[in-house]
């Protein structure tokens, strides 16, 4: 399933995770490993742009973070990063280089790549965000099936079997959230799609185009 690659999906020059992406072929694979990256590479940081503020815990110096977002590691917060007013950040995360997590936006075990805004009331777990992607207001990943049972890949003639309980949604760079939509577990938007808002989206999503609804997917001009 090609399209659902890495390689494909994202620009691995624009993340601090860049080289440990690189060592795997679908984004979820990356999951599990996020929390020991982290670990791994945090003591290793310039002490001149990076402070420790407690256990696995590296935040950029020019990053900004608000007195009431609730921070835990493992995690990573990079230059010029924003944290706002009661963010939750559970631990096993890298935000990226001018990234912004919102008011009441909760993140958990996640690569937040540069430049990608969850600004507002957004959950975000087990999931990779892409190059300038936007989760639009009350936007959230689901990432856990209600039957509990393991996700599944789908692209409606493919399958791939992930073998992970846990999976929110993989989004390739630029893309763009409507508000108030889910994206259910296994969800894989390519590159430069658009979601309406109000979207119950699951499966692959292909690049370049609109999802207005399942049956409804169109390419962009």
């Amino acid at each position: 399933m090609k399209q659902c690659e890495i390689k494909e999906l994202y620009d691995l020059t624009q993340t601090i995770a860049g080289e440990y992406l690189a060592r795997f072929t679908y984004p979820w694979e990356a999951l599990d490993g996020i929390k020991d990256f982290i670990k791994a590479l945090g003591p290793a940081l310039d002490p001149d742009i990076y402070e420790k503020r407690g256990e696995d815990i590296w935040v950029a110096k020019s990053a900004t973070v608000a007195p009431t977002a609730c921070l835990n590691g493992p995690l990573i917060i990079d230059e010029n990063a924003q944290i706002r007013h009661c963010a939750y950040i559970r631990g096993s995360a890298i935000i990226g280089k001018g990234s912004v997590v919102g008011n009441s936006t909760e993140i958990k075990n996640d690569i937040i790549f540069n430049s990608v805004q969850v600004p507002h009331y957004n959950y975000v777990g087990d999931s990779i965000l892409g190059y300038k992607s936007h989760m639009g207001a009350g936007s959230i990943t689901s990432n856990v099936k209600s039957d509990k049972s393991l996700v599944v890949v789908k692209d409606g003639v493919e399958e791939i079997a992930t073998g992970r309980k846990k999976f929110g949604a993989m989004l390739g760079d630029f893309v763009e959230v409507g508000c108030n939509s889910v994206l259910n577990p296994g969800t894989v938007i390519g590159r430069h799609t658009n979601i309406y808002p109000l979207s119950s989206v699951r499966g692959v999503i292909p690049a370049d185009s609109i999802y207005k609804q399942r049956s409804e997917i169109v390419a962009k001009n």
